[in-house]
């Protein structure tokens, strides 16, 4: 992939003979097209395939929350690729015949900023999930106004659900609604706390599999 300031023509986008034009992260590139292989693809190779296909299922529906809190915005990486890069790597295991996802090591954010005291996620009323915590103002760069980010997942209806801000650390409890259809099923839940600017994050914390009542 080549960059270019000003071609002959200009900028321009889409297919031109053999390349591609387009804008990339603020610049305008020119690729060769693709050359098409004959090849048949080997177990391992589809494998990958697969393993690539569920990670980006799984983390499409949390981009809102992915693109925001999840590493930083420089480089050649978006925050989405270093999402992608890191669940690839470290979440999703390979389990004859299917892959199974290690939600100890999902992340819905990846940062620098505290993270949580003593955290637990429980049951509440009416189709809900009640997060309790300890206000750990003042440690590090930690404020009691740093706002708590929620994700839930429910595999079965492969369900995710998140929310950017339900509440802040100073309050140390906060409730979380669920639609109705998702009582009675066991739910996976991540938290993390971002300054109320968005500019820090924590590094996400799995609080484990709720069974919504």
């Amino acid at each position: 992939m080549g960059t270019y300031n000003k071609g002959i023509l200009g900028a321009f986008s889409g297919k031109v003979g053999p390349v591609v034009g387009a804008t990339w992260r603020g610049k305008e590139v020119m690729r060769s097209l693709p050359k098409k292989s004959n090849r048949v693809a080997t177990a391992t190779q589809e494998l990958q395939r697969l393993k690539f296909t569920k990670v980006t299922e799984f983390l499409r529906p949390l981009s809102p929350v992915l693109k925001r809190y999840y590493g930083n915005d420089t480089g050649t990486k978006t925050r989405r690729n270093q999402a992608m890069s890191y669940h690839m790597k470290n979440a999703l295991n390979y389990m004859d015949p299917d892959f199974i996802w290690d939600y100890q090591k999902v992340q819905i954010s990846r940062g620098d900023l505290t993270g949580f005291d003593d955290v637990a996620a429980t049951p509440g009323t009416g189709q809900s999930i009640d997060i309790n915590w300890t206000n750990n103002s003042g440690q590090g760069e930690a404020l009691a106004t740093d706002k708590l980010v929620l994700v839930i997942y429910e595999e079965t209806t492969n369900t995710s659900l998140y929310s950017l801000n339900s509440g802040e650390r100073g309050d140390e409890t906060a409730n979380f609604s669920v639609p109705a259809f998702l009582s009675g099923l066991p739910v996976q839940v991540w938290a993390t706390f971002v300054t109320a600017d968005d500019k820090s994050f924590a590094t996400s914390l799995y609080l484990g599999e709720v069974t919504i009542t």
